[in-house]
């Protein structure tokens, strides 16, 4: 997560993410929630990157890119990566759903995912993966749990970011250097 990087190791994109998600969610939205507000930041630097998004794979070692295709593969798997399949379900669908609502409803008729609700399903995948014991290297149950609980609240915190980004006067872009 992000509160895990020193501040000499953080890119200039990490730090401008976890600046803009503190600023969107403190102040905002009146979130506090240190732990949820960096998985959120840390979950979009980590999906700047496409090959993250379609991280896992299929039986035939294709990558599995829609959350129909996911929660096949979570059904397929027990223990910890179980746990994993359902974290990244849940973290797709609260990035989709967040970043770029407008795309959430299916990749078009011939999708799976044209009738799943992102809502539903990242919030009950974010509650499975809550119920699975894992090391300390991962994301704890208690965060997992309540990433499920404010699954909304995050995806619209998520939005309000985009709206920061995108809002930005064209003097003010926003330098990352």
């Amino acid at each position: 997560m992000a509160a895990e990087h020193t501040p000499e190791k953080r890119s200039a994109l990490d730090r401008f993410l976890s600046g803009l998600s503190e600023s969107i969610f403190q102040t905002k939205l009146g979130v506090a929630d240190v732990q949820l507000i960096g998985y959120v930041s840390d979950l979009m630097l980590r999906f700047v990157r496409i090959d993250a998004v379609h991280k896992m794979r299929r039986n035939d070692g294709r990558p599995a890119t829609e959350v129909f295709q996911l929660l096949c593969e979570a059904e397929r798997r027990i223990g910890i990566a179980k746990r994993e399949v359902h974290r990244h379900i849940g973290d797709v669908t609260l990035f989709w759903a967040g970043m770029f609502p407008e795309s959430v409803r299916g990749d078009g008729k011939d999708s799976p995912d044209q009738l799943l609700n992102y809502f539903e399903h990242g919030k009950r995948s974010y509650k499975i993966a809550s119920t699975i014991q894992a090391d300390e290297t991962r994301p704890p149950c208690e965060l997992l749990n309540r990433l499920s609980d404010q699954f909304e609240l995050c995806a619209y915190g998520l939005r309000e970011i985009r709206r920061e980004i995108d809002d930005a006067e064209p003097g003010q872009q926003l330098l990352l250097s």
